[in-house]
């Protein structure tokens, strides 16, 4: 497979998203790489991302391509999981402690900060409208990151959520009363539980 093709076949793999950093795996140099992306009239989204003239914009994959240690929560979780029918107006994050934000902030990110020990609880991966994997929470960390920030969050948000996930075949409630417990919304959960179960 020639250089050209093997960039093709990226770029179809990844639905007209090529990275320097996947072009670099595959052996091809950087100088040719980037002669590709201007031959096919591909478009810098970021440093190192660029997105071909005929595929969609990703603004998920593009975010956690950039920052990947960000993990997609709260609204932006609850609509990937499809626990809510409004598509966010910003992005929403969390973090471990220590990861710089400025930049994210400034973008117009909502970033969340976790203790480094909460952070890797519930990642999951999950399909974006556009087609794309990303990393985010599960159905369970989001509900309670949702009731932990319940003041900036909607409350129609928020009760679309809970009865979402309380009518869903794939709720884990053993695993939604663990989290509620770890992070410290367990009577919260419950009242709401009584409504809805």
């Amino acid at each position: 497979m020639t250089k050209k093709e093997m960039l093709e076949q990226l770029s179809k793999e990844k639905k007209g998203i090529l990275r320097t950093a996947d072009a670099q795996v595959l052996g091809i140099s950087r100088p040719y790489f980037l002669e590709f992306i201007q031959k096919h009239g591909y478009e810098k989204m970021a440093h190192g991302i660029y997105l071909s003239p005929d595929a969609w914009e990703d603004g998920m994959y593009i975010l956690q391509s950039r920052c990947p240690h960000v993990v997609f929560s709260h609204e932006s979780a609850l609509y990937l999981l499809g626990l809510t029918d409004r598509e966010p107006m910003q992005h929403t994050v969390t973090v471990k402690s220590g990861y710089k934000t400025t930049n994210l902030k400034e973008e117009g990110v909502i970033v969340h900060i976790v203790k480094k020990e909460r952070y890797p609880i519930g990642i999951t991966e999950i399909e974006t409208p556009m087609g794309h994997m990303v990393r985010t929470y599960n159905a369970e960390r989001s509900i309670c990151d949702i009731l932990r920030s319940r003041s900036q969050v909607e409350i129609q948000d928020r009760q679309t959520a809970l009865k979402e996930y309380a009518r869903s075949r794939k709720k884990d409630i053993p695993l939604l009363l663990e989290y509620a417990e770890e992070f410290k919304v367990d009577k919260i959960l419950k009242i709401y539980l009584e409504v809805l179960l």
